[in-house]
């Protein structure tokens, strides 16, 4: 078990040390919301289930029978609310021989931990999309996030991923409208599903606000207008994430009403007890929670080239 004693912090039996860094540095606000619908749970569990609608009409001439049709339940995604915690323990003589305020052992500590469990809670997140190329990692329908044979129930298949597999780019971000015009319901009917915030890493935050911003086309001497831009084609703007992993890869979060989500069953909690037979004081943080996608048709995926 780890615990905190007097040979952690060995600068803090004598009066010597002034200043104590590196446990807790500034954040980057929650980004997290960014990527996720955020839902409350009360269960163990939540499962989410598809519904297949009905076809086309059929034409029906004099006299002749109702052409009838039938919904069904389509694949199921289930959310498991995973329990993530953090803890550590100060021993009574590391508390007692502390030659400075208790905040070296107590508040900071405390930060540190609290840093610790949001820094937890980002990366829980931001994997999905990390993942969302990944094979090992598959969802109700049975394939991974984003790919190219994503099943109709009605029969054939759809894509999540860029049509022709590009950088981000004024021309791709294009493409990506084209192929979110083009989503269609299980029995592939035309639905209204468009493109709503663009999430990029760092390394390609700069080029995002020029493609999405700029008057003019971006990076060509034509006189032509910007149409992403004209157009509101993201009217979530730019979601910047620390936490993705691969840089080239870009996302493209759509208004799809039951897409990317994140179910919350408990919050993050803090206690502080003292253990009678050792007197360490003992801290502990924790959180349930669950990250993934109900709808695929929420989300475009580009690996990048």
């Amino acid at each position: 078990m780890a615990i905190i004693n007097t040979g952690n912090f060995p600068a803090a039996l004598v009066p010597l040390q002034v200043k104590w860094f590196g446990e807790v540095y500034n954040e980057y606000k929650a980004e997290y919301p960014a990527l996720f619908d955020v839902e409350k749970s009360t269960r163990a569990y939540d499962e989410e289930s598809g519904i297949m609608g009905f076809g086309l009409a059929s034409e029906t001439g004099q006299g002749e029978s109702v052409t009838y049709d039938e919904a069904r339940q389509t694949y199921t995604n289930r959310y498991i609310h995973k329990k993530y915690t953090k803890g550590y323990i100060v021993t009574e003589e590391a508390i007692d021989d502390n030659q400075y305020d208790i905040s070296v052992l107590g508040k900071r500590e405390a930060r540190a931990l609290a840093f610790a469990m949001r820094q937890t809670m980002e990366t829980l997140a931001a994997n999905v999309y990390n993942r969302a190329f990944n094979a090992s990692y598959t969802f109700g329908d049975g394939v991974r996030l984003c790919v190219t044979n994503h099943p109709l129930f009605g029969g054939g298949t759809w894509s999540n991923v860029l049509s022709i597999s590009s950088d981000l780019s004024e021309a791709a971000l294009e493409q990506a409208y084209i192929d979110i015009s083009g989503f269609t319901d299980d029995r592939g009917n035309k639905i209204a599903i468009k493109p709503n915030s663009l999430i990029v890493t760092p390394t390609n935050e700069f080029e995002a606000h020029r493609i999405l911003k700029s008057v003019l086309r971006v990076g060509t001497g034509d006189n032509d207008t910007n149409a992403l831009r004209d157009m509101g084609a993201f009217p979530g703007g730019v979601k910047v994430n620390h936490y993705l992993t691969d840089s080239d890869a870009y996302f493209i979060r759509t208004n799809c009403p039951d897409g990317m989500k994140m179910k919350e069953r408990k919050a993050t909690s803090f206690g502080a007890d003292n253990d009678f037979d050792t007197a360490n004081a003992k801290f502990k943080a924790s959180f349930r929670v669950s990250f993934g996608v109900t709808d695929p048709r929420g989300i475009l995926g580009s690996a990048g080239v």
